[in-house]
């Protein structure tokens, strides 16, 4: 019997064996290779509907926006189509699609030598570029295209530092390239991070065989690791191309007209919202198609090593010469997404505080703020609890169908899910409070919850709940008292990304804040808006430096958050 456990399969099957494996059915335990073992370790078996029950309510509570839409957009399908085929919408969709891209391939072609040299390279100072590539993070996007524009735009710090030598009037930074450079900027660190992963887990063995047949460095990299790295290029570029559909700060900061700008402008002049839902239902069926296409580009990709054995680590490579080069790009990537609009919001702050008060609203709306996320990192993460255990422990298509559910929800834009929210309470005594807005960010974010959570459960083996069934435990106990607690540093990982995502974030806290109530973005928003920079930027220092423990405790204190 005991090599038969140590071999993971079914003993021998005699009288004294039977015997052995009834006792153990009586106490709760069951033989290891038997069916009734692969039922209890979620290999087979109906889920509890204890788990069933709220994985399901999460998911259709997750896609109530999307069928608001559809429903909303079919009652006057004629309007839709007129609104579809019109040539404005036709231009912003064709800027949408450009902007996406362009930010796609960009951030993605600079994260790829960037990841290189950080991981492969004996590029001097490699842990600090490492973190300083991904600090941008605490900058949410609207704030990095506040500091531009105070810094560029008409009467900022740079042409108030040229006017002495003869510069009145600087080139344009709204528009297009505006947006494309700060979104660039921003979504970089996402590219970056699975970029930087990938290079990581690369088999050196098939670069060192190139090298043999007479190929130099950079041969090998571009014909051998580089199609290796395919996948994660599009993941990252899917990443970047997601974020950048569903941006709605810096493309209405720099006046470029996106779907997002545009569904907020119908939503703000009409009373009717039929057209504001068409076009977010366009602007989600575009979203889906670039997940499908993402999933079509990683599917394909098959990869295999070349050797048996532990995975060898790749060589260092010297760069040489080419060692400034690097160092150059990695100083004007940091100086461009972290020390610019640092210095520059630093500048405008110092200058308000010398000549003007600090605002009583700026406390206020930090309090605001902190609610906010503290409120939808615990709804998100309790929500994702069942569906990660379901997940996990009974996987089945209903429960893949569950779980795929909420990333959909997560692909959506904010202000879609916040358009959707209104009309749906519109009508009932939860409109305009704080906890709608809680339930719609953490409807939107409960995927982060549920991806760190299912990714903390995977490496907890479910002989830990035989043994306390075993004890006499039934499953929800055994799940609440044993299986929950070792996944907790996954649980509270999930949770810090949606307290991230829910204090950054703009459009839905614009449509769905409390008259009378402020938060930090809405108090920046409200600055920019009167052209206040110095007011503005009080806030969005104090928002940097909210997000930033958060961020430094994701990227550096896993084990700090596992004790």
């Amino acid at each position: 019997v005991r090599e038969a456990r140590l071999a993971n399969r079914a003993p021998p099957v005699s009288a004294a064996s039977r015997e052995w494996t009834t006792g153990l059915d009586r106490a709760g335990f069951t033989a290891p290779g038997t069916r009734k073992h692969r039922i209890r370790q979620g290999w087979a078996g109906r889920p509890p509907l204890l788990l069933l029950a709220p994985a399901i309510a999460v998911s259709l509570l997750a896609l109530l926006p999307l069928l608001y839409l559809v429903v909303r957009a079919s009652s006057d399908t004629a309007g839709l189509m007129q609104i579809v085929w019109r040539g404005r919408t036709l231009q912003v969709l064709l800027n949408t699609l450009l902007l996406t891209g362009a930010v796609a391939i960009a951030a993605t072609t600079l994260a790829v030598p960037l990841a290189w040299l950080t991981t492969r390279t004996d590029l001097p100072g490699r842990p600090f570029w490492t973190t300083a590539f991904t600090l941008p993070l605490v900058v949410p996007s609207f704030v990095g295209a506040l500091a531009f524009v105070a810094a560029l735009g008409p009467h900022g710090l740079v042409q108030q530092v040229l006017e002495p030598l003869g510069v009145s009037q600087l080139p344009s930074f709204y528009g297009f390239w505006g947006a494309w450079l700060i979104l660039t900027l921003s979504t970089l660190p996402y590219a970056y991070l699975t970029l930087r992963a990938a290079c990581l887990g690369v088999d050196a063995s098939q670069e060192e065989a190139a090298r043999s047949l007479g190929l130099n460095a950079w041969q090998a990299f571009r014909r051998v690791t580089l199609p290796q790295l395919r996948p994660a290029i599009a993941l990252g570029g899917l990443l970047c191309a997601l974020y950048t559909l569903g941006d709605f700060g810096v493309v209405t900061l720099l006046r470029f007209d996106s779907f997002t700008r545009a569904i907020y402008t119908s939503y703000r002049s009409s009373f009717d919202r039929t057209a504001a839902a068409g076009l977010a239902l366009f602007l989600t069926l575009i979203a889906a198609v670039v997940l499908v296409l993402e999933a079509r580009m990683r599917g394909q990709a098959t990869l295999h090593r070349v050797s048996s054995g532990v995975r060898r680590g790749a060589p260092t490579i010297r760069l040489g010469r080419w060692r400034w080069p690097g160092l150059v790009l990695s100083s004007v990537v940091v100086l461009a997404g972290l020390g610019l609009p640092l210095v520059v919001l630093g500048y405008w702050g110092a200058r308000h505080v010398l000549f003007r008060p600090t605002s009583v609203h700026l406390w206020e709306a930090t309090q605001t703020s902190l609610l906010l996320g503290t409120g939808a990192a615990m709804l998100a993460g309790a929500a994702a609890a069942p569906g990660a255990l379901l997940s996990v422990r009974y996987p089945s298509a209903l429960t893949r169908t569950l779980e795929r559910s909420t990333y959909l929800s997560y692909a959506m834009p904010g202000i879609v899910i916040a358009i959707a929210s209104v009309a749906i309470t519109v009508r009932t005594p939860w409109y305009q409070t704080l906890g709608v807005l809680v339930a719609a960010c953490a409807c939107r974010y409960v995927a982060q919850a549920l991806g760190a959570t299912r990714v903390s459960l995977l490496q907890i083996s479910p002989r830990v709940e035989e043994a306390a069934r075993s004890l006499g435990a039934s499953l929800p106990v055994a799940m609440w008292r044993v299986t929950l607690p070792l996944a907790r540093p996954g649980w509270f990982a999930g949770a810090l990304l949606v307290f991230l995502s829910t204090i950054k974030e703009l459009p839905m806290t614009l449509l769905l804040i409390p008259a009378g109530e402020r938060s930090l973005p809405t108090l920046i928003w409200t600055a920019v808006g009167d052209a206040r920079y110095g007011e503005a930027a009080i806030p969005a220092l104090l928002l940097v430096g909210v997000t930033a423990l958060p961020t430094y405790l994701l990227a550096h204190r896993r084990q700090a958050l596992a004790a």
